[in-house]
């Protein structure tokens, strides 16, 4: 030892030559990471457990001797990663808390270490929407007598939409197609919906029907104008009043036969415009097999004039979607009967129409296609509706009228305010 100690080197050989002491077991829980912690397992060594770092106390150190220290704890260091670098020149906890070599995760951060929430957007928007509630206008079509109104009540089953039973005799006919809009707020589950009905009085009662759609054409381009004004103004409002038509039910007179020209040219004029849905009123007055017939005759005249109904089969977004419009368009135009009264039928109250010989069921899919029209109509296409009048035919207007005049000026609060009157 006299002579190791007066040659620094060989009183390192010394010391590294003396048997290694035996490692005491690990303690449980030691150099395991828990479950819930995030943080590697302390002194991983390199390659994951080639080579294991001492801890700092198995490390002899020369006493008053700090140079040896620091120069050691740097090339270990490097070598395993920084939470052994600091090892030997800080305490035993900052180096697991600044570890490197085993706290970046080979996964890229794809896993997530616990719930977040992003699931919750879509409780977010539900509330938002019961809050703000929605907006839907729908627009019936057709001459006077076809249960128009009737069966836009049946649809929604309260009072949204005129009831007229038929001129008085001394109220006049009025000689052009006259515009009339009505709106209620109706709530179910919660749920707040600003409906219009627009309603078309006069639609080919005259014995000239020339042009009568032009009132109508002209009505759904104003909404177009009113809604892309409001979007243009400088101060725009929060949420711009969308009165534009989303839906229009055309109603064919049930002569079993085909098609009138009013209707061809109705429905060829507006199809580009506006969300045609056409239905087939009073079916009652039809046969099962004359219904059919009339139905695939309907769709073949359509088809040869070129007219596209809603949904149309360029907007279908997938093969799902597809699939489910291909169903609902081989069974169009639905063959339906609407009604506000209820009978007791079977012990139950239902809505029909009593004849003679017994009770049409109007919601009974055996009597009529009023249940799949108002499957199709609220209950799995309403919003996809609206998305086709915004997205299609409104952007189509808005694409026209700023072509034609280079653009429109922001108007000023005041004509806003003169519109809306």
């Amino acid at each position: 030892r006299g002579e190791a100690s007066a040659d620094p080197l060989a009183y390192f050989l010394v010391i590294f030559s003396v048997p290694k002491p035996a490692v005491p077991a690990k303690p449980p829980n030691v150099g395991a990471p828990s479950p819930s912690s995030p943080f590697p397992p302390q002194g991983l060594g390199v390659g994951g457990g080639g080579i294991s770092a001492p801890p700092p106390s198995s490390i002899p150190v020369p006493i008053g001797s700090h140079g040896p220290s620091h120069g050691g704890s740097h090339s270990v260091g490097h070598g395993i990663g920084h939470s052994v670098s600091h090892a030997g020149s800080h305490t035993a906890p900052h180096s697991g808390s600044h570890g490197h070599g085993g706290s970046h995760s080979s996964s890229g951060g794809s896993t997530l270490l616990g719930y977040i929430g992003i699931d919750t957007i879509i409780e977010q928007m539900r509330k938002k929407t019961m809050k703000t509630g929605f907006d839907f206008n729908i627009m019936v079509v057709g001459h006077s007598g076809l249960g128009k109104s009737t069966l836009v009540n049946t649809l929604f089953k309260s009072q949204v939409s005129r009831r007229s039973a038929g001129w008085a005799r001394d109220e006049k006919i009025p000689k052009t197609v006259e515009i009339k809009a009505v709106s209620h707020v109706i709530e179910e589950g919660g749920v707040k919906m600003k409906l219009t009905v627009v309603d078309t009085p006069g639609f080919g009662d005259q014995i000239n029907n020339d042009n009568c759609w032009e009132p109508i054409s002209k009505y759904i381009n104003e909404q177009y104008e009113k809604f892309l004004k409001e979007e243009v103004n400088i101060t725009r409002k929060k949420r711009i009043p969308d009165t534009r038509v989303h839906c229009c039910l055309y109603f064919i007179s049930p002569t079993g036969h085909s098609l009138r020209q009013l209707d061809t040219e109705f429905m060829k004029r507006l199809s580009h415009s506006v969300n045609i849905i056409p239905v087939i009123a009073k079916a009652d007055t039809l046969t099962i097999e004359e219904r059919q017939e009339f139905k695939q005759r309907v769709r073949k005249e359509l088809e040869m004039s070129g007219i596209e109904f809603y949904p149309q089969k360029e907007f279908d977004d997938d093969m799902e979607d597809k699939s489910d419009n291909d169903k609902i368009r081989e069974a169009m135009p639905f063959a339906v009967v609407g009604s506000d009264k209820e009978y007791q039928v079977n012990g139950k109250r239902v809505l029909g129409r009593k004849t003679a010989w017994g009770i049409v069921e109007v919601e009974n899919p055996n009597h009529c296609e009023f249940a799949q029209l108002r499957d199709f109509l609220i209950r799995s296409h309403l919003q996809d509706l609206k998305e086709v009048t915004h997205n299609i035919h409104y952007e189509t207007y808005r694409a026209k009228r700023l072509n034609e005049n280079g653009g429109l000026h922001p108007i000023s609060s005041a004509e806003t305010q003169e519109s809306n009157l």
